[in-house]
């Protein structure tokens, strides 16, 4: 039987194991769970709480679902739908599945599941630590986590965000935090071009997102959300795999953007309380 910190409740290895159960640690912490989110549907429809978790809280793997616009989620499982969205990492096979498993759902599933998340408050988890080293680390399924007993070595220009307590991180915990290193001075340059320092290339975030970054109307919130996330949308958007309506926009900023600044903006908006 396996356990997470501060948590009554007590799984198997196979129930951990079992991707059409979402654990819940902390069943009195959150509204009961559609069908959807919590078993799914076989054979094709894994529940959204194996990857975001009872709580939406995702991991850096993923995304954190917990209080997202509805109308926000709404577009984006549309557009994952009809082929406006799509993934920059083809290995990424998680994400396929998942847009194969979002054209089975039904409108009543997709209304359950996302009136469950819009609803959530998203927790603060994530602390942002601007280095010039990080852990030794490897990846060994999707995730980053330190070598044991391992040197450090050069962060470089990367981010590198690992869970605190691995153990329940694999045990599937919606409670564990995460540190993500950053380069040295990325906050500051991230809060500069959040404001619109350099607006004549990048235009200020807080105009759609809001000044604190915690969104507006249906406008997805940035602040306290996975750096790792963030770089990977922008990265998305740069390129050309989210056409979705309301894209074009950020399609266009970010087509400006440098990796630089997609590590330093992500590293500023994940830094701020969610």
């Amino acid at each position: 039987m396996r356990r997470v910190p501060g948590s009554s409740a007590g799984f198997t290895l196979t129930e951990i194991r079992d991707l059409f159960f979402a654990l819940d640690w902390f069943p009195d912490a959150h509204a009961p769970m559609p069908s959807i989110v919590a078993r799914g549907r076989r054979p094709n429809l894994r529940p959204c709480g194996v990857c975001h978790r009872p709580e939406g809280v995702g991991g850096p793997e993923n995304a954190s679902l917990a209080g997202l616009p509805a109308d926000y989620m709404l577009r984006q499982i549309e557009d994952y739908r009809t082929g406006k969205r799509t993934t920059g990492v083809p290995a990424r096979a998680h994400v396929f599945r998942m847009i194969a498993a979002l054209k089975e759902l039904t409108d009543e599933e997709i209304k359950a599941s996302v009136a469950y998340y819009a609803a959530m408050k998203l927790p603060a988890r994530i602390k942002v630590v601007e280095s010039d080293a990080v852990p030794a680390n490897y990846v060994p399924n999707w995730y980053y986590t330190p070598k044991k007993d391992g040197p450090s070595e050069p962060l470089g220009s990367r981010i590198i965000e690992m869970p605190d307590d691995e153990e329940a991180f694999v045990n599937r915990d919606s409670r564990v935090t995460f540190t993500a290193y950053v380069p040295q001075g990325s906050v500051a340059r991230g809060r500069e071009l959040a404001m619109g320092k350099e607006a004549d290339r990048i235009p200020a975030c807080g105009g759609c997102h809001g000044d604190d970054l915690r969104g507006q109307a249906d406008i997805p919130p940035l602040a306290g959300r996975s750096p790792s996330m963030i770089v990977r949308q922008l990265y998305e958007f740069k390129h050309g795999l989210r056409n979705g309506a309301m894209a074009e926009p950020m399609k266009d900023n970010a087509s400006r953007m440098t990796l630089s600044d997609m590590t330093a903006l992500a590293a500023y908006a994940a830094s701020l309380p969610p």
